[in-house]
């Protein structure tokens, strides 16, 4: 059984067939985010009553709209504009996916931060803490309403997937679609297993010949308008 206070993997094909191993985040390392986000949202609220203290009545009001936006647009906008991490979970090196593992959007985002006071309930998290712990992919209530996930951003996904990629042109004329098929390759290929990758190349081989993944990357450079190094 895997122990709930670490992390496993989550396995997602994507409609392309593509096998994506995902590290779900556990508690610890989420807990570690909030405590961070809290504190950047409390250091954020001191300075700005400090700088709205001399204006008198309407400087209070001005701060409550503050307070208010602090406190329900901080994650859903740095969730949606930094593809899904808040300061918190960059600085943990986690983040906020879909389940199918493509990037939330408003709609997610704004459904499992609106849902957070459920997982407060009835204190300190309790009942959120209870659904991390207790569900399979470590969701909290506010994350099975909104079909995400929280997964941690791996080192083999961080690596630049064009790195010491020299580019090689097809040879042949290429569609749109097999030319974003063979891009969209290169862009995942650190993201998926060797054997998976070499499957894959040999998929196209009617179509470009006796290839390999490592051919097949190369193609990808060539087609993002990569060019080889003098």
């Amino acid at each position: 059984m895997t122990t709930p206070l670490l992390d496993t993997t989550l396995q997602i094909e994507t409609p392309e067939g593509v096998e994506l191993t995902l590290p779900t985040a556990g508690l610890a390392s989420r807990a570690l985010a909030w405590l961070l986000d809290a504190a950047i949202k409390a250091v954020g609220l001191v300075v700005t009553s400090i700088l709205l203290s001399g204006f008198g009545e309407a400087g209070t009001g001005l701060l409550l709209i503050i307070y208010f936006g602090f406190l329900w647009g901080y994650n859903v906008l740095f969730e949606v504009l930094m593809q899904g991490q808040t300061l918190g979970k960059r600085a943990t090196g986690i983040r906020v996916v879909n389940a199918d593992g493509t990037p939330v959007g408003w709609r997610g985002a704004s459904i499992r931060n609106l849902l957070r006071p459920v997982d407060v309930f009835p204190g300190c998290y309790l009942f959120g803490c209870l659904s991390v712990l207790f569900t399979r992919n470590f969701q909290r209530l506010g994350d099975l309403a909104a079909g995400t996930i929280v997964v941690h951003t791996p080192a083999t996904a961080a690596r630049n997937s064009w790195a010491d990629v020299q580019p090689l042109p097809p040879g042949i004329p290429l569609t749109v679609e097999e030319q974003e098929a063979i891009v969209s390759f290169g862009e995942r290929r650190v993201q998926i297993s060797n054997a998976r990758s070499e499957e894959l190349a040999a998929a196209l081989e009617p179509l470009l010949g006796e290839t390999n993944a490592a051919k097949l990357h190369q193609h990808a450079a060539w087609l993002t308008g990569r060019r080889s190094k003098p």
